[in-house]
């Protein structure tokens, strides 16, 4: 069973609906379907939604493979819940040019250090069962 994948999954998910939402509130307040008419607020939804979609694929084949692998489930529940709180992040600082950087960063960096990580473990467990076992 894939407990913290469907965890993880389930968290992006809820988050990805809730960029979806901010997204379609911008699209009805502006009267734009289609682009972000030039308004700052709905490119940043925009742009929040899609960061989370380009980034939570990865993320989440690589949290299923060290499951599928054995990984212990301490270290793949640091590392998805690591990568939820690095996509939480973004689209907080993401929010309004008035908001700090500090947030976007702290998700970004968060985000790209659990994907390097989850690539890192995953090569060694694979490794280990390959060359040790």
């Amino acid at each position: 069973m894939l407990i913290v994948t469907a965890i993880a999954a389930s968290a992006l998910g809820l988050l990805y609906v809730r960029l979806s939402l901010n997204v379609i509130g911008f699209r009805r307040k502006h009267g734009v379907s289609v682009g972000d008419g030039g308004h700052e607020d709905l490119l940043r939804a925009i742009r929040s939604q899609g960061n989370l979609a380009e980034y939570a694929p990865i993320a989440l084949l690589l949290v299923a493979c060290l499951e599928l692998n054995q990984t212990p489930m301490w270290i793949t529940s640091i590392l998805a819940a690591s990568f939820v709180v690095g996509r939480l992040l973004h689209p907080i600082g993401m929010k309004s040019a008035d908001s700090p950087l500090q947030p976007r960063l702290r998700g970004m960096q968060l985000t790209l250090l659990s994907l390097l990580a989850l690539c890192i473990a995953n090569l060694v467990v694979v490794g280990w069962s390959v060359f040790i076992l």
